[in-house]
């Protein structure tokens, strides 16, 4: 299958719908795996509005011959010319009675090993025992982010809606007036499809209305080592050309 299509949506819009990357069945492997793991310790965050596992290659290494099948090896492979690693791995359920409202933001944040005072690494976190720093813009401008829908997800239950191109205008202080939403776009994706997502890309959700359920995997990949002593937390040298 050519993912040409999905490629130049991907570098002009900032995101774009694919379907039809897991079958029924193997989202059914997927949910029964994550459904199986232990969940306890730093990684694993459950509240009445969501559920979510952190660094989830490390935490449900089973995962990883489920996740990137044929399709998704073929789509990373086709996506770029170089090769690219995994860097991030969350898993999200947005239960059906989740009133959790997330407004317009880009993800600036990367999670690596260690804190280092380093030029260009700003705006320094430390949550859940790992660090987040905000890296240099060519770092997230050769991100890609493959958002894995393990549910219909619409406009009723969560779906993002995204500003598209909003992208190519570097990082956006969202109180500015350098964008608005009148050409705003929600992504609703089938179950088995996936989105995929520049993070420079302006990105919301609503809360949910409909009753159903939002479970998604966020899988980030990246090309670019950092700079000295830093190392991505969650590099995962996953074969993507040749499988």
């Amino acid at each position: 299958m050519n993912y040409e299509k999905n490629k130049i949506e991907l570098e002009e819009n900032g995101y774009s719908v694919l379907v039809d990357l897991y079958s029924d069945n193997e989202i059914g492997g997927i949910l029964a795996c994550i459904e199986n793991a232990a969940q306890d310790g730093n990684s694993f965050m459950k509240t009445k509005d969501l559920f979510a596992i952190r660094q989830l290659i490390k935490n449900v290494p089973e995962l990883t011959d489920l996740l990137f099948n044929d399709k998704l090896t073929e789509l990373i492979s086709d996506l770029s010319e170089s090769e690219y690693f995994l860097t991030k791995a969350i898993y999200f359920d947005k239960p059906s009675e989740s009133n959790w409202f997330v407004a317009y933001h880009q993800d600036l944040s990367i999670s690596v090993d260690q804190k280092a005072e380093l030029e260009n690494y700003i705006n320094w976190t430390f949550k859940k025992g790992q660090y987040g720093v905000q890296p240099p813009i060519e770092i997230l401008e050769d991100t890609i982010t493959i958002r894995i829908h393990l549910d219909k997800t619409d406009k009723n239950n969560g779906a993002l809606k995204v500003i598209p191109k909003s992208h190519l205008n570097g990082i956006v202080r969202v109180d500015s007036k350098n964008w608005n939403t009148e050409n705003e776009f929600i992504c609703e994706v089938e179950k088995g499809g996936i989105m995929l997502m520049k993070p420079l890309t302006l990105h919301a959700s609503n809360r949910t209305t409909n009753g159903k359920k939002r479970r998604v995997i966020h899988l980030e990949f990246n090309k670019h080592n950092l700079t000295k002593p830093l190392n991505w937390l969650e590099r995962n040298k996953i074969s993507t050309s040749t499988q």
